[in-house]
């Protein structure tokens, strides 16, 4: 019997997810990673209940969750440490059937690579779509070492995507968002304080607590494109954020100027007629680029990966899955960009009395207690994947799993 072989280009959290999902269901599988090393960008990422889920279908999600923290009680804070929102992790559990986590990429990624066979991942190649195939022939993918024929072939290959160019010219690409980011990993500030972002004029700071001890931090601020700090991105922190509330001033002394990353933020406001064409399908920020505002980019490749191999694992003509995997992909992603834009813009409010408007109707939501605070995550963070019917004790390990964050909460 003929063993279908899928050909994935990118190796980044999507495309190794979708190696995983497609070699648990018997596919043949290599990934082809241009860098040198899987060397992950050196930030966190929050994984909420709909991400978790989909991990579950590939055998990692209690892993992952052990190697996580599960995110406490916290909330919204103007620069001066006002409280403008707080927000309840038992609440959330109980609400979504599980709780936040957050870990490093680095380890994310290390998981998913260790979950495939051996020389599956094949890094320093370039690669780049030459045929994309159809019900009729392979697709066809160009490497640096010679050309591959691949029964599915996955552009996993970031925002950015040469697959996507290849498959939809027409396309106009991604487009600035109008900020930039600066993330930072360090260790914990001696004095404690709970998680939370915190929304300045055209600003906006984070900091979460990693499992290890160390803290993630992230800020945002409304920036040209393609601007940089005239000395380093350390100090242009320290002008933006250095007088804000506590741990942002201790987090700050804590950072050596090398390890700030900083990033220019671009997403797709269009979105694609499909995310296939062919044998080929596109995933990730390679499908729907989106604002970091939900905190969802990660999530969403997460999800595609597993939705991805729920359908072409059905024995259907490659056309027909592809087309299944686009039409319940493409309109849940594009609601969730344009609902991460929207919330960029409010967050990035930078005239005083529109921050000031803002400020006093946060406050005035969170009133009605936490319940309407999360309200904005509903038919998200609930997602359900579609391949839960593969796996019988998927069920009562999810019911496990809430009851245990309602304890974990409840005690934190």
């Amino acid at each position: 019997m003929h063993q279908q072989r899928a050909v994935v280009i990118g190796a980044g959290i999507g495309g190794l997810a979708a190696a995983v999902a497609l070699h648990r269901r018997g596919w043949d599988v290599t990934v082809l990673e241009r860098a040198a090393a899987l060397t992950p960008v050196g930030a966190g990422i929050g994984l909420a209940p709909n991400s978790q889920r989909a991990l579950d279908v590939l055998g990692l999600g209690d892993r992952v969750r052990a190697l996580s923290a599960w995110q406490g009680d916290g909330g919204m804070r103007a620069p001066d440490g006002r409280w403008l929102a707080r927000t309840s992790a038992q609440a959330a559990a109980a609400r979504f059937g599980g709780p936040l986590v957050l870990l490093h990429r680095a380890t994310l990624v290390e998981l998913l690579a260790a979950a495939l066979p051996d020389a599956t991942v094949r890094t320093g190649v370039t690669a780049s779509l030459a045929d994309h195939g159809g019900d009729d022939r392979p697709a066809v993918v160009r490497t640096s070492d010679g050309t591959m024929e691949a029964d599915l072939v996955l552009g996993a290959d970031g925002i950015h995507s040469g697959v996507r160019r290849a498959l939809f010219p027409e396309y106009p690409g991604p487009r600035y968002s109008g900020f930039t980011t600066w993330r930072v990993v360090v260790p914990a500030p001696e004095r404690p304080f709970p998680p939370h972002e915190t929304w300045g004029p055209g600003r906006l700071w984070g900091t979460q607590p990693l499992k290890d001890g160390r803290i993630y931090a992230y800020a945002m601020a409304a920036a040209p494109a393609g601007a940089h700090a005239p000395d380093d991105e350390k100090a242009e922190l320290l002008r933006l954020f250095g007088d804000w509330h506590h741990p942002v001033p201790d987090i700050l002394a804590a950072v050596a100027p090398e390890d700030v990353l900083r990033h220019d933020v671009h997403h797709m406001p269009e979105p694609l007629p499909a995310f296939h064409r062919g044998r080929v399908a596109l995933l990730g920020d390679a499908a729907h680029a989106m604002q970091p505002t939900l905190g969802q980019g990660g999530n969403q490749a997460i999800e595609d990966a597993v939705v991805l191999a729920h359908h072409a694992g059905r024995g259907l003509p490659a056309g027909e899955a592809l087309a299944a995997y686009t039409a319940e992909r493409l309109p849940r992603t594009t609601a969730i960009v344009r609902k991460a834009a929207r919330t960029g813009r409010l967050a990035l409010l930078s005239a005083r009395p529109a921050v000031a408007l803002r400020n006093a109707l946060v406050v005035a939501v969170s009133r009605f207690g936490p319940g309407l605070v999360l309200r904005g995550f509903d038919g998200i963070a609930d997602w359900r994947p579609p391949a839960t019917a593969d796996l019988p004790a998927y069920a009562d390990r999810r019911e496990r799993r809430t009851a245990d964050a309602r304890r974990r909460t409840t005690h934190s």
